[in-house]
């Protein structure tokens, strides 16, 4: 099983490589398992508390699956509506999909998700 998890955390991070530059990435937040996070390293002003950064996207490796952290439907719940249904039957708490698996079709609707949260992100101004 975990071979199959490492091909699925590979998969995402090369989508999620795309957003950086302008998107900083980090890991090793999560001693003893491979991760990958993308941050906005701008001064923004969210609910009028200002932050140094904010987190857009990442991905952990977990016992059973690939857990794909994904922002904007956090600070954007109404974002949820645009996920394909096949993403929204993985999606666990209010931002976090669990992926056993990423083929073509499902790879598709991961990119068009980081694509809507990316200019999401943008028009906000929390990422150059």
């Amino acid at each position: 099983m975990q071979a199959g998890l490492d091909e699925v955390f590979d998969r995402l991070v090369t989508l999620l490589c795309r957003y950086a530059p302008p998107l900083v990435v980090r890991s090793g937040g999560v001693a003893g398992k491979r991760d990958f996070q993308l941050w906005s390293e701008k001064d923004v002003t969210i609910d009028g508390r200002r932050r140094k950064e904010i987190y857009f996207a990442g991905a952990i490796v977990q016992k059973g699956y690939v857990g794909f952290y994904f922002m904007p439907v956090y600070t954007h719940p109404e974002q949820k509506a645009l996920f394909a249904s096949e993403l929204l039957g993985l999606l666990k708490g209010k931002s976090c999909i669990h992926l056993k698996h990423l083929d073509a079709e499902l790879a598709v609707h991961v990119e068009n998700a980081l694509a809507r949260g990316f200019e999401l992100y943008r028009e906000r101004g929390w990422v150059e």
